[in-house]
């Protein structure tokens, strides 16, 4: 289940701050630079802000104060129709435009607002912010602040996670080519989920104002393609390395299973899933292979990475993936993961149509290396599965550069580099 923000005070750490921090710079209540840290600056913006909204200005986040604060994490307020409202007036009251509104409430007559419904009037800020740090909790706002801001997006949880946090799926278009993206099957590699969250954001807002997205027109991708994409393969373990879970009975189990590896730093070289398995070498392809190899590396038990799992799709997680796409007909799909700016694309002696002529084309767009897999991580993945069962193209996708986990300073020059990826992927174009 997705859990809510904590009660937080002065004196508190970690994501949860930042995800504060964000929505008090938001509010304009200016807290400082976003870095988690609860100091005297947030605390004054948390009054102020208390202040603003008509609570007690006690400087603690409690519950009224997290409800109050959500909007400027979503990107969207309820609000409940009053008799002589309109969307000129309500888009006046909150600070965005009518055709936000217009978008946001498809069914709804602008001519004919009835007292007493309920509509959503976005803010005026983009939803996913670029420069914080990643928790399941941060995407799931994400996520629900899109699908609120535009209605076409589709929302669908496709299994959970081993803590019981949703897979959620997003999909955007309309049209017969179906694809899939995703993003942080690896833990430590949490700079991957924004690329994808952007990439919805850009797409719907190019889509409804009618202006190109990449080198596109809009409309057309959106009526070529069905884009399915899956932000956050692991959430488990990647609120485990980014500060989500410290403190908690499941941080010191993962420790445990850290200290058998102590040449791994902990946390920030886990990749696992919070049992400890690696979700990328959990999958029916030469599953066996990869452990004899990570076997003779030493990886025999639940680690934070490099170990395969009891058997293929041990893993709740990576079993919702593999359900999902024998559920779908995917032409293409693509994973993030980091580091190396390297575009992996063949698995064994698979060499599906197109795949090389599509590895080219990303590798033109991006300037990233098309590559074979390392032979020692080159069995038991997402792109090796699906490549072996349908034969078609499948990447992985080693975006930036340097030791995981990424700062994420990095994420502007990630995010153009793989824009163009995405969109031709989608189209199915080939440069």
């Amino acid at each position: 289940m997705i859990q809510s923000l904590p009660t937080l005070q002065q004196g508190s750490q970690g994501p949860y701050v930042e995800i504060l921090q964000l929505a008090l710079t938001r509010a304009d209540t200016n807290p400082g630079f976003i870095d988690g840290i609860f100091g005297r600056t947030t605390l004054r913006a948390v009054i102020l802000f208390q202040r603003r909204n008509g609570l007690a200005p006690d400087g603690i986040v409690g519950e009224k104060t997290k409800d109050a604060l959500i909007p400027y994490i979503t990107g969207y307020v309820p609000v409940t129709i009053q008799s002589g409202d309109s969307f000129y007036r309500l888009a006046r009251r909150y600070n965005t435009t009518s055709e936000t509104i217009i978008t946001a409430n498809p069914g709804i007559n602008p001519l004919n607002m009835v007292p007493g419904q309920i509509i959503n009037v976005p803010l005026n800020f983009n939803i996913v912010p670029t420069a914080i740090s990643y928790t399941s909790l941060l995407n799931h706002y994400c996520l629900q602040g899109l699908k609120a801001r535009y209605p076409f997006i589709t929302l669908k949880e496709i299994g959970g996670s081993q803590l019981e946090t949703p897979l959620t799926v997003a999909t955007i278009g309309n049209g017969p080519r179906q694809v899939f993206y995703n993003a942080a099957h690896h833990a430590n590699e949490w700079i991957t989920i924004p690329i994808l969250l952007k990439f919805i954001e850009d797409f719907a807002k190019a889509y409804t104002t009618n202006t190109p997205i990449y080198d596109t027109d809009s409309k057309e991708l959106f009526n070529t393609a069905t884009i399915h994409i899956l932000s956050l393969v692991n959430p488990d373990g990647v609120d485990l390395v980014t500060g989500a879970l410290n403190n908690t009975a499941v941080y010191q189990n993962a420790l445990q299973i850290a200290n058998n590896y102590p040449d791994i730093p902990f946390p920030e070289g886990w990749k696992a899933n919070i049992e400890g398995t690696d979700l990328n070498l959990n999958y029916p392809a030469l599953w066996e292979t990869a452990r004899e190899i990570k076997y003779g590396q030493g990886f025999t038990t639940p680690a934070p990475r490099d170990f395969v799992g009891t058997s293929p799709l041990s893993a709740s997680e990576s079993q919702a993936v593999y359900s999902y796409t024998l559920n779908n007909n995917f032409a293409l799909t693509i994973s993030y993961h980091t580091q190396g700016r390297v575009i992996y694309w063949k698995f064994a002696d698979f060499m599906p149509p197109d795949a090389r002529a599509f590895g080219e084309t990303f590798s033109r767009i991006s300037g990233y290396t098309l590559e074979d897999t390392p032979y020692s991580s080159a069995f038991a993945g997402y792109k090796d599965w699906f490549i072996q069962n349908y034969n078609q193209p499948g990447y992985t996708m080693e975006a930036g550069r340097g030791l995981n986990p990424l700062p994420i300073s990095q994420f502007p020059g990630i995010y153009k580099e793989n824009l163009g990826v995405l969109v031709y992927g989608a189209l199915g174009k080939m440069l």
